[in-house]
């Protein structure tokens, strides 16, 4: 199973499936889904509990419950609770569950594989492709001239998971950037500089997926006004 998308907090789509972050990465898987299912089975039935030990779900798991309502109720409540000392956060997960799908029958979850897989690959090609295109040597490095050094400027900075949105107009709001980039696969969140107007953060769960949005949102324009979009400091 790979539940590996998530929404933000804002515009949520209901799903039988929670995602949950900030979770202590020292605690032992088992012990691990062993305090979920404790804590998730008052609400309802639960189909499973997914939690790895890897390094990108690493403070995090998912909860696969047998309806949405009981889902929603399990958010609702259990949403900041002290798990090992660390307030959890839950969202609802954008992608159906092994679980869930599988109620439909062996030949639905084989063809949900199939999908995840393909639009795994495909995220892959995409990433791959635009590494080689920032790879290639332009401006000093083209001309055999050393470039100078300083600071790097933001164009030049390496991808990282968190892009970072200069030039927007004073009224854009935290929504309306949600529902641009949303669209890419691995969304998390969008954070607005309080007292700064003009500048936002839009973070993904991957580098790969923050490569994606930026390569997908290089023409977009809000009230006319083209937003400069690069990677941001870590």
């Amino acid at each position: 199973m790979a539940d590996d998308g998530n929404s933000s907090s804002n515009g949520q789509i209901p799903s039988q499936t929670l995602y949950i972050r900030n979770i202590d990465e020292a605690v032992k898987i088992p012990i691990l889904k062993e305090s979920l299912e404790t804590i998730f089975s008052r609400y309802g039935q639960i189909l499973d509990v997914v939690a790895h030990q890897n390094i990108k779900m690493r403070g995090q798991a998912f909860v696969v419950f047998d309806s949405v309502e009981s889902a929603g109720s399990a958010k609702d409540d259990v949403d900041g609770f002290p798990l090992f000392d660390k307030p959890i956060v839950i969202q609802y997960a954008k992608s159906k569950s092994d679980a869930t799908v599988q109620k439909d029958g062996e030949d639905a979850l084989e063809h949900h594989k199939k999908l995840r897989l393909a639009e795994k690959e495909r995220l892959k090609a995409e990433a791959e492709a635009a590494a080689k295109k920032r790879k290639r040597p332009t401006g000093a490095q083209a001309s055999g001239r050393p470039a100078k050094k300083g600071v790097v400027p933001d164009e030049k900075l390496p991808p990282n998971k968190i892009l970072f949105l200069q030039n927007l107009p004073d009224s854009i709001t935290a929504q309306h950037l949600t529902e641009i980039f949303e669209k890419f696969s691995g969304f998390y969140e969008v954070r607005l500089v309080p007292g700064r107007s003009g500048i936002a953060f839009v973070e993904y769960e991957a580098d790969e997926n923050a490569i994606v949005a930026k390569e997908g949102t290089a023409d977009v324009k809000f009230d006319n006004k083209k937003p400069k979009i690069t990677y941001a400091r870590k």
